[in-house]
């Protein structure tokens, strides 16, 4: 056996490999995966690329094998293009050229079978060339090379997934804060090392955050306010979607630039401008990007957003007698406010809708209330969406037909769909369906006022009516099927004439002595005082529901 000449090698993982993941949680890089390689491989040239983003493994005997190859690859070859003729040091530098013209980033060499000791001329063309160079031993197949690389790749993009996760429901909740562009700079500069400030459509400076671990430092410190005002002048004046960028050779930041936030109409409505010391990462970017969609939402929404559910509120707020006493003129104007608010017209149907979660202990949603709020007004196409402690309530004028009734169930919930009124009437529209929420929450049904009989069966649902029959006429429905239904038939023919003996006896066709015992024996079995109104109505409401009972067979819930 041969081994290695000696050469000056640098152990994999030691001084000159960087592994700093804090700054690279976007790509795995090479210094990242060499310290994640076993400790026997051996770095013979380090070509001071240990920052240098990996794309992938790629084992290759190939004599060139650089038209398979995309940038950013770690080469693998056990030596087969350096056998016999391939072993000149005109093939090893024509080799090794080539892979340096692919991008590649390191070369892996591994010993045996076929050479006991990386070639001269290899490594003499590794160093000519800046290629880095890693001897792999035989105790290490390629294989787990290739392994190691790709668990280094996916638990990297796991972490970037759940810090962006992390991060935009930091957002949401910034956004629903007493101050949301204070809230949602602050939150950036946490994130993203940048000092930040937010202007005004009149130059004039809203909320500003310090980049993190700068002792609080103002922002305004980082660089002079004059030198801001060229970049922040072209972003009020420009028109669309664009980012303006300025370098700083000294003084202050060693980058700054500048988004315009922007109305739908692609007016200007301010503009955020960022300074860092160095360029951002693609996830560092995609934070950006969403303070961006959200402080652009706000300015909207204070600028040149629909008005009309604030006004309306402010209306109804210190005018309540308007809905019920107003003027003609007055009505008109806040059924034009509703209108806009639900995406309707004046003389169009409304509709309270309540939801409530079909698994009741289910948690609330990980995205924070902002985003549920937006789902909400977005299905149902409107502004007026509240939030409540059993789900959320909104207005609206759709009818809610059977495919977005079903799209809400899908998302795990349930809905009271109310009836069709007009504005004067959505309080008691709003009762009306509120009083059938307890029956949704115990049946796990979605139901339909216009669909409800508005009786006490009615109201009360076929789910918690056979609940009910259950319980209540538990030892009738535990006997026999023909004693049962027997006995079931004279308690509803005499509870259905009011207790009346002989009535009952001619509409069973029996004598009314043998009426008296059966009916004597069922309050014994049943253990209540069927000379009881409360009883007998309670008893009757459940003999509505008895043929929902599976066989006849009470389906009781469990005792907690």
């Amino acid at each position: 056996m041969h081994h290695a000449r000696a050469v000056p090698k640098t152990p994999v993982g030691g001084p000159s490999v960087q592994s700093d993941t804090a700054e690279h949680l976007d790509a795995v890089t090479l210094g990242q995966f060499l310290a994640a390689l076993p400790k026997d491989l051996t770095v013979l040239h380090d070509a001071g690329n240990a920052g240098a983003p990996l794309r992938w493994v790629e084992p290759s005997e190939l004599e060139d094998p650089t038209p398979y190859l995309l940038d950013g690859e770690f080469v693998l070859t056990a030596g087969l293009p350096f056998l016999d003729d391939g072993g000149t040091k005109e093939r090893a530098e024509g080799y090794v050229r080539r892979l340096v013209g692919a991008g590649v980033a390191a070369l892996g060499f591994g010993l045996e079978p076929y050479f006991d000791a990386v070639p001269d001329h290899v490594l003499s063309a590794c160093r000519t060339h800046q290629l880095t160079l890693v001897q792999i031993p035989s105790s290490v197949p390629f294989a787990a090379i290739g392994m190691e690389f790709s668990q280094l790749l996916e638990s990297g993009n796991a972490r970037v997934f759940r810090q962006l996760a992390d991060t935009n429901r930091q957002l949401m909740r910034a956004v629903l804060s007493a101050r949301p562009e204070h809230e949602l700079l602050s939150a950036l500069a946490q994130r993203v090392p940048v000092w930040a400030q937010l202007f005004g459509a009149d130059g004039r400076v809203r909320a500003r955050a310090a980049a993190a671990g700068t002792g609080g430092a103002s922002p305004a410190a980082a660089v002079e306010p004059s030198a801001l005002q060229p970049m922040l002048k072209r972003l009020l004046a420009g028109i669309g979607p664009r980012v303006e960028t300025e370098s700083f050779p000294a003084n202050g930041p060693a980058l700054m630039f500048g988004h315009p936030l922007r109305s739908t109409k692609d007016a200007t409505l301010g503009a955020l401008i960022l300074g860092t010391d160095k360029p951002l990462t693609p996830a560092q970017n995609s934070v950006v990007s969403s303070v961006v969609g959200l402080l652009e939402l706000l300015v909207r929404q204070r600028t040149s957003g629909s008005l009309a559910p604030s006004q309306l509120a402010t209306a109804l707020l210190l005018h309540p007698e308007s809905l019920a006493a107003g003027s003609t003129r007055q009505l008109n104007v806040l059924r034009d406010l509703l209108a806009q608010s639900v995406s309707g017209t004046r003389s169009g149907a409304l509709r309270a809708v309540l939801g409530v979660r079909a698994d009741a202990s289910a948690p609330a949603s990980a995205d924070g209330p902002v985003r549920e709020l937006l789902q909400w007004r977005r299905l149902f196409d409107t502004k007026m969406v509240e939030l409540t402690d059993y789900g959320f309530a909104a207005v609206t004028r759709f009818k809610v037909d059977d495919t977005l009734l079903h799209e809400v169930e899908e998302l795990g919930w349930r809905l009271v769909v109310g009836d069709p009124t007009e504005m004067a009437g959505l309080p008691a529209a709003y009762q009306r369906a509120a009083s059938l929420r307890s029956r949704v929450q115990a049946s796990g049904e979605s139901v339909r006022v216009d669909d409800v009989t508005w009786s006490v069966a009615g109201l009360l649902g076929r789910s918690a009516g056979t609940m009910l029959a259950a319980r209540l006429l538990e030892p009738v429905l535990a006997q026999e099927p023909d004693r049962r239904s027997s006995q079931l038939g004279v308690l509803k023919s005499w509870l259905g004439e009011n207790g009346n003996w002989d009535a009952t006896a001619k509409v069973l066709g029996m004598h009314r002595n043998s009426v008296r015992r059966q009916i004597n024996a069922l309050a014994e079995l049943l253990a209540m005082d069927l000379g009881s109104a409360q009883v007998r109505a309670e008893l009757w409401i459940a003999l509505q529901y008895v043929d929902g009972l599976e066989d006849g067979v009470p389906q009781m819930p469990q005792d907690r």
